[in-house]
C-alpha cells in the first residue's frame, strides 16, 4: 500500500464505537502545569498551520514522566480543561523496562518512540483493531508513517497491568493506551488535530521532575541495532 492509498483509506466510524460509561480518569484544571500545557498546545497548533482540520483539542505526550503516571494530556482549548491518561512508550526507548523513556529515535526498526509534532489522520482497522494514523511533521519523527507509528489500544497499557507490575508494558514505538482511554482518544484526537511528544517531566505545580540518577542524562537518539528478524511487525502495521 502506497502513501496516497494509506491516507485515502482513512474513514470515520464514530457510530461503531461507544464511549465507556465511566468518569474521566482524572480531570485537573486550574493548576500551573495545565497553564504550561495550554501554552505548548497553542504553540504546536501554530507550527502545524493550515494543515489542521480541527483546533479544539491537542494531545501532549509527556515522556519525561514514568509510564506509571498519567502523562498523556488532552488539552481542550475551547473548554479550558486538561484530561490526563496513561500511555506506553517504545521498548527500544526503554530497554531496561523500568518504565522510563531513556531516548527517542526516528530510525526504522529501532522500536523507539519519536519526539516532535504529529498530525492525526482518520481511523483504520489494523492488527490492533481500530487505530489512528499519525503524520510526523518534524525531522525527529518524519518516518512515523513509514514506521507505522500510530495510536492504538493494548492490554499492556491497561490500569490493571500497571497495578500488577508497577509500570505499563512497552509498544514498538506507538502511542498505546488502554481500551476505554483509547475510545476517548478516537473522539477527542482523531481527524486532523495535533499530537505533540516531548520529554517535559511536568508536575502539577508546573515544576519539572528530576529523573532518578540511574536513568538521568541527556535524551539521545538511538541508532538501529542488528536486524531483529523478518517476522518482527510493529503494532501499527496496516
Amino acid at each position: 500500500m502506497n502513501r496516497r492509498e494509506l491516507l485515502s483509506g482513512s474513514v470515520i466510524a464514530a457510530a461503531a464505537l461507544a464511549l465507556p460509561a465511566r468518569l474521566p480518569a482524572q480531570v485537573r484544571t486550574g493548576n500551573a502545569r495545565d497553564a504550561v500545557l495550554a501554552d505548548i498546545a497553542k504553540q504546536q497548533q501554530q507550527r502545524a498551520g493550515d494543515l489542521l482540520w480541527r483546533r479544539d483539542i491537542v494531545g501532549i505526550a509527556d515522556f519525561g514522566l514514568r509510564s506509571s503516571e498519567e502523562r498523556f494530556h488532552f488539552v481542550d482549548l475551547e473548554r479550558g480543561v486538561v484530561d490526563s491518561y496513561l500511555v506506553s512508550h517504545g521498548d527500544g526507548s526503554d530497554p531496561e523496562h523500568d518504565g522510563w523513556l531513556n531516548w527517542f529515535s526516528n530510525e526504522p526498526d529501532s522500536h523507539c518512540t519519536s519526539e516532535g509534532l504529529y498530525m492525526t489522520y482518520g481511523w483504520y482497522t489494523g492488527r490492533y483493531g481500530t487505530s489512528i494514523r499519525l503524520e510526523g511533521l518534524d525531522p525527529t519523527n518524519s518516518n512515523a508513517l513509514d514506521r507505522a507509528i500510530v495510536m492504538h489500544r493494548a492490554n499492556y497499557a491497561e490500569r490493571g497491568h500497571l497495578e500488577r507490575w508497577g509500570r505499563l508494558g512497552r509498544s514498538n514505538g506507538c502511542f498505546a493506551m488502554g481500551d476505554a482511554d483509547f475510545k476517548l482518544a478516537l473522539l477527542k484526537l482523531g481527524g486532523g488535530r495535533v499530537l505533540y511528544a516531548e520529554s517535559l517531566g511536568l508536575l502539577p505545580d508546573g515544576s519539572r521532575m528530576t529523573r532518578p540518577a540511574q536513568v538521568a542524562g541527556e535524551i539521545r537518539p538511538l541508532m538501529p541495532e542488528e536486524p531483529r528478524g523478518k517476522d518482527i511487525l510493529t503494532p501499527g502495521v496496516y
